[in-house]
């Protein structure tokens, strides 16, 4: 995670840019099962040029401040929020990209090319449940490549999927989350008092506040275990 005040300089630049929906009423449904008070679209950013490019320096000082680039060799971008902004790093990089899809489609899951044992950064918008990234980890593994690093623009940071790619050696760095949104949005008074209470207790037990409506309550089985692999020759000549 970024230091406090770079991660409220980034909750700040999403609240500008019109990423971030509370809704209190209403909750919404994420993919998982969770359900939520808050909705994050972060894909707004790909026609805000400033914001992203003011995060996509973000991004590379977080990433410079834990050694990440030292030793990287290629950046991969999840499908389909993720291409953007793993294109622009990488181009800032002057690295090679991969587009990692959420499934294979015929016997192929990765497009571009992975040089085996390259180590190679996973790049996407945001992470709430975590559930795809196993897949898109589990994809780079099966082709060859190393992944000791994840990069987002924002972590939801209530379900404990960052622990969970920890456990199998993947780092999250995140340039915010949902705290941060708060702390800003409580300074500025973006939404009503009754949004932001729903959304603080939201943060403080997500399980309860998603089975007391209508949501799942526990994680379910991480994607990576039903992930069915290609064929190695296949997909290493992607």
């Amino acid at each position: 995670m970024s230091s406090a005040h770079d991660a409220h300089a980034a909750a700040a630049l999403l609240l500008d840019s019109g990423c971030v929906t509370l809704r209190a009423d209403e909750p919404f449904r994420l993919p998982s099962g969770w359900a939520s008070p808050v909705y994050m679209d972060c894909r707004r950013l790909v026609s805000l040029t400033d914001a992203r490019r003011q995060l996509l320096r973000q991004g590379l000082a977080l990433l410079r401040e834990h050694a990440v680039l030292d030793d990287l060799q290629a950046v991969a971008g999840a499908e389909s929020s993720g291409i953007a902004p793993a294109a622009w790093l990488a181009d800032v990089l002057d690295l090679p990209l991969q587009v990692v899809r959420k499934r294979a489609i015929g016997n192929r899951q990765i497009e571009g090319l992975v040089e085996p044992g390259a180590q190679v950064l996973l790049v996407d918008d945001m992470m709430a449940a975590g559930y795809s990234k196993h897949s898109f980890v589990d994809a780079l593994l099966f082709a060859g490549a190393q992944v000791r690093h994840a990069l987002v623009y924002f972590d939801y940071g209530t379900f404990e999927a960052a622990a969970s790619l920890q456990a199998r050696g993947v780092t999250l760095h995140a340039l915010t989350n949902w705290q941060d949104i708060l702390t800003v949005a409580h300074e500025r008074q973006s939404f009503d008092t009754a949004s932001l209470a729903e959304l603080a207790s939201f943060i403080q037990d997500p399980g309860a506040w998603s089975l007391a409506h209508g949501g799942i309550a526990q994680p379910g089985r991480p994607s990576c275990l039903l992930y069915t692999s290609p064929s190695p020759r296949d997909q290493r000549g992607s």
